[in-house]
């Protein structure tokens, strides 16, 4: 099992002007095929997988946008951390972990960024459950990319 954390910050200027300052792209239904927008798309790719429930870091200005999201989404969630300033990935997945180890327990974390489009959740699904195993195993597991050195500008 694992807590899903869903970093949904943005400042809303990539693809302007659909998504805004108050309303960035992770809040959009961006295919036109009413499955959601990116944000209620990621927590449905959690469907079926064993999991607690999901951790939401978004920015201040997103509080009532990340509810109403949430409840479109039918999902309920007390578990969300409002973000003053946006301070990066780094910054939020460290608040995220603060948050989710506070009763104690030492959760498997999975980071998901709300605004990604993944297009084979079955194939998505299958990683996330083999990654598991390892993350249990004490190990770090990247999707995505194989890593080659650090990289300070994504966290």
């Amino acid at each position: 099992m694992f807590t899903p954390v869903i970093l949904a910050g943005g400042s809303g200027s990539r693809l302007w002007p659909l998504s805004r300052q108050a309303f960035p792209k992770q809040f959009l239904e961006l295919d036109g095929q009413a499955q959601g927008t990116m944000f209620q798309r990621t927590i449905a790719r959690l469907d079926g997988l064993e999991h607690g429930d999901p951790l939401v870091v978004s920015n201040e200005r997103h509080r009532f946008v990340v509810a109403e999201q949430l409840r479109l989404a039918k999902r309920q969630s007390s578990r969300i951390i409002l973000e003053p300033l946006a301070r990066n990935t780094a910054p939020a997945i460290a608040l995220a972990a603060l948050e989710a180890t506070r009763d104690g327990g030492d959760p498997v974390l999975l980071i998901l960024a709300a605004d990604h489009h993944i297009p084979d959740e079955q194939a998505f699904q299958a990683a996330v459950a083999s990654a598991t195993i390892h993350a249990n195993a004490g190990r770090l597991v990247t999707f995505g990319i194989t890593p080659t050195h650090a990289e300070t500008g994504f966290g």
